[in-house]
């Protein structure tokens, strides 16, 4: 295993307990306190994931996030405090894989950590990805992580580019919102599947009304597939 975790976590009895408890499971953990040191720590070293608190001293996590992901795709999962709809979305917009509400179940968190790592090694070793994919006048490059439709530079979140790699990559299949979830999201959502309708949308604003197609369709009672036009 030997996976490098980073803990950035304000609660110093709390960024204990997460770091002995990865340590016995095999992980190597490190554990900060401060949302600036974190920042410095993760441009400066090769963590493969990190567990970053919201609530944090001189740098909060949702600001971390923004320039962490400013320059590196890193695994991040937030812990949060806060059950609020808005601390959540906050956060997936930003770019950040997952969340976990304190308080929470170790072994719920273990199981998130896993699911994120494997997700990121099957990236990392070409799986799911494909550099060039198109639409008509869409072009995605997943590698440079850009698209364009008619050459117009199309700006999309961290969460909205995946999803629309996903469902580029998976043309004439009808992906259900649970499947999108567990891939685009990278773990098994327990919660509301609404998410995913909130990111089509997202998607069509920008795709779809503004150039006036119909990339993504809905099949109703189930979800969503682009068809070969």
């Amino acid at each position: 295993m030997n996976e490098n975790i980073l803990i950035v976590e304000d609660e110093i009895k709390i960024a204990r307990f997460l770091e002995l408890e990865l340590n016995y499971e095999g992980y190597k953990a490190e554990k900060v306190h401060d949302g600036r040191e974190a920042l410095m720590k993760i441009k400066n070293n090769n963590y493969d994931l990190v567990l970053l608190d919201i609530m944090l001293p001189s740098l909060n996590g949702i600001e971390v996030l923004r320039r962490v992901r400013q320059f590196s795709d890193i695994p991040i999962i937030m812990l949060t405090a806060k059950d609020e709809t808005m601390d959540k979305v906050a956060g997936l917009d930003m770019g950040a894989n997952d969340y976990v509400t304190k308080p929470f179940e170790i072994e719920e968190l273990l199981a998130r950590i896993r699911a994120l790592l494997k997700r990121n090694t099957q990236i990392s070793n070409g799986k799911g990805k494909t550099e060039n994919l198109n639409y008509g006048a869409l072009h995605m490059d997943a590698d440079m992580h850009i698209v364009t439709y008619n050459r117009d530079i199309i700006e999309l979140t961290k969460k909205e580019f995946d999803l629309l790699h996903y469902l580029l990559l998976n043309k004439n299949r009808v992906l259900t919102r649970e499947k999108i979830l567990e891939t685009v999201w990278g773990y098994d959502y327990l919660g509301d599947t609404n998410v995913v309708d909130v990111y089509i949308r997202y998607l069509r604003s920008k795709l779809d009304d503004r150039y006036n197609v119909k990339i993504i369709q809905t099949i109703r009672g189930v979800g969503y597939v682009v068809r070969d036009e």
